[in-house]
């Protein structure tokens, strides 16, 4: 049950002091959108580059996809690291830090002259792009009340804006001046970019760059959890949604090809699934905002669950189109709903941190499903049993989101309404 909730007038609340749900957090909201969709860079640069990168270092392609790989885990482990560094010392260090890494980095791939610093340089470009997906979603969840889970999920589409604007960008680059003056680019111009935007966000927050929790208003669900274990509910229920949500947004290129439909189809329905995906973010937005975070996870939850049977079916090319699209309507809004259960459930003092550790665990899921699909195709010689497999690992997200109701539902009889809800 998620009880309404209004800005509060704190006692000893000045007039000019930041109101949650105002202009200003609107204002807010856009700057930290933009530095993520600039941020974000990394995750579709590597896309676009592999295959030139592979024939310049004569190496193979599960080699030079490695970089991938160590991007989206750095990308999870920077959540975690700055998402505590945002819990004590606020998201401007946090992203100062991530700004510091993304430049450099990218020179440094650019200038890495072995396949192996390549690959290093974007462990590192993962760790820089971390704090502008998870620890911004944090940050963001404090500026609301009333539209918190639109918020996050606007947030959160950053990756997503940045999915469709960055790879014509670099593919033009490589083109016209090559990857490694792409790289070099990339590096001092987001670094610059990021570094304004940052100091207009620091500007706009004033002394709020650090919260203070002391008059944080309390968890609005009762799940009647201990913090810990509750994020590690979370965690399991996160990796097994995106095992289930890697078999098409990592193989769809290539299933393509093996029925003969061409991997520029393949590509073309995955860009398809990113776009729908933006849309489905925002609107689970709007569906958190009224029903909560638990319940706008299962809805997501049986909507990716009901796409992938439909793949099990379906192959013709129409079919797919229009099955990729549903995915990306259904999907889109999964992980950001993560951050809201965290935001409604736990302490705002540790929300960041939380926040971090489950989209770690999202990132390994997506990293584990497109890996064992892979296996098991090769095992299999189809992608039938791939796809049965996601549906099986949704099958386990949704038992637990079901639990979390349960136990939600139950908090609310023996607590109440109107009254204090512990965690």
């Amino acid at each position: 049950m998620v009880l309404p909730v209004h800005a509060p007038n704190h006692p000893g609340q000045t007039p000019d002091a930041f109101t949650p749900d105002s202009r200003q957090a609107w204002v807010r909201l856009v700057i930290a959108l933009v530095i993520g969709s600039i941020g974000a860079v990394g995750m579709w640069a590597v896309v676009v580059v592999i295959p030139i990168v592979q024939a310049e270092f004569a190496a193979t392609r599960g080699a030079v996809s490695l970089a991938f790989t160590l991007m989206m885990f750095g990308f999870g482990l920077g959540g975690v690291i700055a998402g505590k560094i945002t819990d004590r010392f606020g998201i401007v260090p946090a992203m100062a830090i991530s700004i510091a890494f993304l430049g450099v980095a990218n020179v440094l791939a650019g200038l890495s002259g072995q396949l192996w610093q390549f690959v290093a340089a974007y462990f590192f470009i993962g760790l820089g792009t971390s704090a502008t997906f998870a620890p911004l979603m944090a940050e963001a969840s404090h500026w609301f009340e009333r539209y918190r889970g639109l918020a996050v999920t606007i947030v959160a589409s950053g990756n997503y804006v940045a999915g469709a604007m960055w790879p014509p960008i670099v593919s033009w680059g490589t083109q016209d001046i090559g990857w490694r003056y792409t790289h070099i680019g990339i590096g001092i111009v987001c670094a610059g970019l990021m570094t304004v935007l940052v100091l207009i966000l620091r500007a706009q927050m004033g002394r709020d760059t650090v919260h203070d929790h002391a008059n944080a208003p309390p968890p609005r669900v009762n799940l009647r959890l201990s913090t810990n274990t509750l994020t590690v509910l979370l965690s399991i229920a996160s990796i097994s949604c995106c095992v289930a949500m890697a078999m098409p947004q990592v193989h769809i290129v290539a299933y393509c090809g093996d029925l003969g439909y061409g991997v520029a189809r393949g590509a073309e329905m995955l860009s398809l699934m990113m776009g729908c995906g933006i849309v489905s973010r925002i609107g689970s937005g709007y569906l958190a905002d009224k029903i909560g975070g638990i319940y706008t996870l299962l809805v997501g939850s049986l909507a990716q669950g009901f796409a992938l049977v439909f793949y099990l079916f379906f192959d013709s090319l129409t079919s797919l189109y229009l099955i990729s699209a549903m995915f990306g309507l259904f999907q889109g809004g999964i992980v950001p709903s993560y951050a809201i259960i965290v935001r409604e459930a736990m302490p705002a003092s540790e929300a960041a941190t939380r926040v971090g550790i489950v989209i770690f665990a999202s990132v390994f899921g997506m990293s584990f499903g497109g890996w064992v699909s892979g296996v098991i195709f090769d095992a299999t010689g189809s992608y039938a049993a791939a796809f049965a497999n996601g549906v099986a690992w949704n099958a386990l997200n949704i038992g637990i989101v079901v639990l979390l109701l349960i136990r939600a539902r139950m908090g609310s009889v023996k607590t109440g309404p109107g009254l204090p809800l512990k965690v």
